[in-house]
């Protein structure tokens, strides 16, 4: 049976939408957008009007890729003031032998012990299970036992957070299937078995904030922001050269490089100033421009990663669609040195690291159903008949891609 899953990300700037098939074992792109966010600050929903529409318009793109509707979504909620508690949950084991139902109850022990009041749970991540006090493993299903412990983590967020999402999402006819963050969609875009033993970082530099999160074994722990991102620089080009926004962008996106010594110096931009005046951009220049803000953006996020732990960092990496940049792995060593990297999603279609957030967070989704023991969809059975008369090419990862080799591990290839 065909499995399809979709996934929103709501940014400052795109709205990222993808919808993705699991298919023997091996997860295929369906469709993927990115259209032009409005009415969102900082990551924030500010004009629910303005930012319904965007958010619409994206659904309606991918549903025209697809020719069906799209009824249910992942969503990833805004991390303000998101806390990381470790809590544990306790379950008697009813049938001797642990079943997924066990888990379940763990897990609800665990939220309705320490849930704070003003604030909503986003997920349940488990650290390992204790059966009888004793043994301790990451998936304790199918092994004997009376007593079932579980150590989780349990990100939370001010309700606003939550709700602005839903209610747009809601008066749109799309059905929440789950909620997640940024920080757990990165680390599953990422994840390899290196990354769940280590202690490490993943900074997502998006248009308006930067999102420095920290991990311990594939788990997140914190998360820092700095007000600062991709506007940024469109600002100091604007500023440097006269220009428009959009023209600075522009000049930014299709023109300039993360580090000047990857630029031409034979290379020209022509222009025109917001005063009508012609310009001719050497490329050099406008890099050394663009470098320079990187540079302050990564300076402090590197300071944020210093105050969310004294522990040696073992990996950094580097995501967001500015991370796509020619150049910047150099931009990105200059502040960091050998430590960092720049994500590499591996899925044929949405390579693009802007993609990150929404394409982890449905492989977070899947983990979760494989760990609870459910089978679910987010496409009816009368709409995957649809779907698959449809004349369309899925994108197969291949077995030796990492996303291969996860869905592999997940579901028992």
């Amino acid at each position: 049976m065909e499995h399809v899953y979709s996934s929103i990300d709501i940014g400052s700037d795109t709205i990222k939408l993808v919808v993705c098939e699991l298919y023997r074992n091996h997860l295929n792109l369906l469709a993927a957008t990115s259209t032009k966010a409005k009415g969102i600050k900082k990551g924030l929903i500010t004009e629910p009007e303005l930012a319904r529409e965007s958010i619409a318009k994206a659904f309606n793109e991918v549903e025209e890729m697809l020719g069906i509707k799209i009824k249910k979504v992942i969503a990833s909620v805004p991390s303000y003031s998101s806390e990381y508690k470790i809590i544990k949950g306790t379950a008697q084991v009813e049938n001797e032998i642990i079943e997924a139902s066990d888990i379940n109850n763990t897990y609800k022990d665990g939220i309705t012990n320490n849930l704070p009041k003003d604030k909503e749970f986003v997920a349940i991540l488990p650290i390992d299970f204790k059966i009888n006090d004793k043994t301790v493993m990451a998936d304790p299903k199918g092994f004997p036992g009376n007593k079932l412990t579980a150590r989780l983590v349990m990100p939370v967020v001010p309700k606003k957070n939550i709700y602005s999402v839903v209610s747009i999402l809601e008066s749109l006819g799309i059905e929440l299937a789950d909620i997640s963050l940024g920080s757990i969609g990165d680390i599953n875009s990422f994840k390899n078995p290196d990354i769940s033993k280590q202690i490490g970082a993943i900074i997502n530099i998006g248009a308006e904030i930067t999102t420095v999160n920290l991990y311990n074994k594939g788990i997140p722990l914190q998360t820092k922001i700095v007000s600062m991102g991709g506007k940024d620089i469109d600002g100091d080009i604007s500023f440097m050269y006269k220009v428009d926004s959009e023209e600075a962008k522009k000049i930014k996106e299709k023109f300039a490089c993360a580090h000047y010594k990857c630029a031409n110096a034979n290379d020209v931009y022509e222009t025109v100033t917001k005063d009508g005046v012609k310009l001719k951009l050497s490329q050099v220049e406008v890099s050394e421009v663009v470098m320079s803000r990187l540079e302050e953006i990564l300076t402090l996020a590197k300071n944020d990663i210093n105050l969310l732990t004294n522990r040696p960092i073992e990996y950094i990496i580097v995501t967001g669609g500015m991370s796509n940049a020619l150049g910047f792995e150099y931009t990105l060593a200059s502040v960091f040195g050998n430590i960092a990297s720049v994500g590499n999603i591996k899925l044929i279609g949405v390579r693009n690291n802007k993609y990150s957030t929404a394409l982890g967070n449905i492989i977070y989704f899947i983990s979760t159903l494989k760990l609870k023991g459910q089978d679910y969809t987010m496409v009816s059975k009368e709409d995957m008949e649809e779907l698959s008369s449809t004349n369309r090419h899925f994108i197969n990862t291949s077995s030796d891609t990492m996303l291969g080799k996860v869905f592999g591990y997940f579901f028992g290839e």
